[in-house]
């Protein structure tokens, strides 16, 4: 299953509005197919990992992040009926799906032709990794991730607004590989304005992985090249299931205050700014409250700057 996860994150944030799965297909201990949802949607994980593993599939099992469709579409076969095809004699799955098109009727449709199956093997790891499509099905909104760039006494830039460049390359570097990973990429109207940010991935390869650009803003007067979003409830409207917002502090702190964001990458550089600006009102009314909000995730270091991961605990 650690392996279909992987498989899986190749293609986050370009599957919408398919889930990103991996699939695995194992004979006899070895690994005879690998698949995982390609770039718009189709193939699906399984059809591409029975493909590979061709007549090597009969009797095997497969390992598949999310249970196997059970609808057919103009776009493709089920894949519950593939893996029945495909003569798999059992089928391993960390997640349920949510559509309602499926949702437990995958799973009965493998048991009823006869192939074993088990449910719920690192069913957190599955969610962590298809959290745009759930978010959308659960909330109704795309996947936010709030990136903060942090002096250790938690600026976010030097009063007169310099930020350039708080953290170091490597730092910089993931940033721009967390760009690659969304399908939009937010800003308020005032950096759009004033830093005319090219939010671009700029990594070797991943170029054309470039995520549409959004600017929040109540005044909806056109800003070439950018998607115009009122408020934070706007965000529905947008293509895909995941939007990574970048800045500045006005809109990180809009974001929280509409408790719209997921997941927080705090890059938190070994410098000390004093006077510096630190984020506005989030909206909280008692110390309390702030407490149990965040749980960490992941921590480690990238070059001389620390990235911190943390999730809505909700």
């Amino acid at each position: 299953m650690g392996a279909a996860l992987t498989l899986a994150e190749r293609t986050r944030g370009r599957t919408a509005p398919n889930p990103n799965v991996g699939c695995v297909i194992v004979a006899n201990g070895r690994v005879v197919g690998r698949g995982w949802t390609q770039a718009g949607g189709r193939p699906h994980a399984e059809a591409a990992a029975l493909a590979q593993a061709g007549d090597r599939a009969r009797g095997a099992t497969a390992y598949v992040t999310l249970e196997p469709c059970a609808h057919v579409s103009a776009r493709g076969p089920a894949c519950s009926d593939l893996l029945v095809q495909g003569g798999v004699a059992r089928v391993v799955v960390a997640l349920t799906d949510p559509d309602p098109r499926t949702d437990g009727q995958g799973m009965a449709r493998l048991r009823a032709a006869g192939v074993a199956v088990t449910c719920g093997v690192r069913a957190d790891d599955a969610a962590r990794g298809m959290a745009g499509f759930l978010t959308r099905r659960a909330l109704g909104r795309p996947f936010v991730t709030l990136k903060l760039a942090l002096s250790l006494d938690g600026a976010v830039s030097r009063v007169d607004g310099q930020s350039q460049w708080i953290t170091g390359p490597q730092a910089r570097a993931h940033g721009h590989l967390e760009r690659s990973r969304h399908e939009s990429i937010l800003v308020g109207r005032g950096t759009a304005e004033i830093d005319r940010p090219t939010l671009n991935v700029r990594l070797p390869g991943l170029g054309e992985h470039s995520p549409q650009r959004v600017v929040l803003s109540a005044d909806c007067a056109a800003l070439p090249g950018f998607t115009m979003v009122p408020g934070v409830e706007a965000l529905a409207d947008l293509s895909g299931d995941h939007v990574l917002v970048e800045g500045g502090a006005a809109t990180a702190a809009a974001f929280l205050r509409a408790d719209a964001v997921d997941r927080l990458l705090l890059y938190r550089a070994p410098i000390l700014i004093g006077h510096g600006r630190t984020l506005p009102d989030i909206g909280l009314t008692d110390l309390a409250a702030a407490h149990g909000r965040w749980r960490l995730h992941d921590a480690r270091m990238l070059g001389s700057d620390r990235l911190e991961v943390y999730e809505r605990a909700r």
